[in-house]
């Protein structure tokens, strides 16, 4: 199992670390300029494609993973991490609370975010299964 929880952490950090650097360029440069929903949307193909070679990744480094069960659990432990990383962030640096935090999401792009927090989840099953078939 610990080979599981380290492709999970390795993924997770994959990919925050990505969306940490994607995000030091969009605030100052495109939020201005396109506003927060354009800006956030202009950004998920980017992470879309990030999630998509980390988890390949991932499969490659930790072979320990390449089962269905091994590969959903690295993504969905990854979720996990990365959704109490940023749930964190907000009530500690921005102070905000829960309920701000997720009032605050725009909808369309909160939207978007949601449904690709569920990829990044499953992302190294589907990589596993297309290695696979």
């Amino acid at each position: 199992m610990t080979k599981t929880i380290r492709a999970a952490l390795l993924y997770f950090a994959i990919v925050l670390g990505t969306g940490f650097v994607l995000g030091m360029f969009r605030v100052p440069m495109l939020v201005p300029r396109l506003g927060e929903r354009w800006a956030e949307l202009a950004e998920m193909p980017f992470m879309a494609a990030v999630i998509f070679f980390a988890a390949g990744h991932v499969l490659r480094r930790y072979p320990e993973i390449r089962s269905p069960r091994r590969s959903l659990a690295a993504g969905i432990l990854a979720l996990a991490l990365s959704v109490v990383a940023e749930l964190g962030l907000a009530v500690l640096l921005q102070h905000q609370t829960l309920a701000e935090f997720i009032s605050s999401r725009d909808r369309v792009s909160g939207a978007v975010y949601l449904g690709l927090l569920l990829v990044f989840a499953v992302m190294p099953r589907l990589r596993l299964a297309s290695q696979i078939g």
